[in-house]
């Protein structure tokens, strides 16, 4: 991908996750960055084409901005919650519309989406498990495979605005309580003690 391209794809970003991705003809993408029509289809075949990349463009910069916290040598607790922390605040940034919008009028980049996010999710809770084990913040009899499937599909409940919706519920609230649940669910003694303290501090700065 030559850095012009690059370019496009993450401003068109910014503006899908500003406005939704139906809004947004091609018409508008050339208009909002300042290029001309032909211009923007010299890059791309359709709008289903620059959606499609924009959504794998901007899953691989997420990934690499996960690996770089899980390399900043926090235990696995802190760990957890700096990608919970991550998380939030990338989908506090999306239009409400943008997953609707995926699923409907462009299911590949959707299934795509889908598919790559639960593998990463999948290993990123192995991983992070397997490190508390080790840490003796986990308990050391949990069944990380099992229990990193059960993480994924509470995590996409996360996401249901039906359930919890954003008027009522913050994402952000809602992920923190998910991470405790989690955390509790799987941790020693000692990572319960650390849990505590961590959720107390989180209320005095809160």
């Amino acid at each position: 991908m030559d850095e012009k391209t690059r370019t496009i794809i993450e401003q068109a970003h910014k503006l899908f996750m500003r406005n939704g991705i139906k809004s947004m003809t091609m018409d508008d993408v050339a208009t909002q960055l300042h290029m001309s029509k032909k211009t923007l289809y010299e890059h791309f075949t359709d709008k289903n084409d620059l959606v499609a990349k924009a959504v794998k463009l901007t899953s691989a910069q997420q990934r690499l901005r996960i690996d770089a916290i899980c390399k900043q040598g926090h235990n696995a607790i802190d760990e957890l919650m700096e990608i919970n922390l991550f998380v939030a605040g990338m989908v506090g940034q999306m239009h409400p519309s943008i997953h609707f919008d995926l699923e409907k009028y462009h299911p590949e980049a959707f299934r795509h989406l889908i598919s790559n996010k639960q593998k990463e999710i999948h290993d990123c809770m192995v991983k992070n498990m397997r490190k508390g084990i080790k840490e003796r913040l986990y308990r050391d009899d949990i069944n990380v495979s099992i229990l990193a499937r059960i993480y994924i599909s509470r995590f996409d409940m996360c996401f249901d605005g039906e359930l919890f919706p954003p008027h009522e519920h913050p994402f952000a609230e809602v992920l923190w309580e998910q991470y405790r649940y989690h955390i509790r669910g799987i941790a020693s003694k000692k990572g319960l003690e650390y849990l505590e303290k961590k959720v107390k501090k989180e209320r005095v700065t809160a």
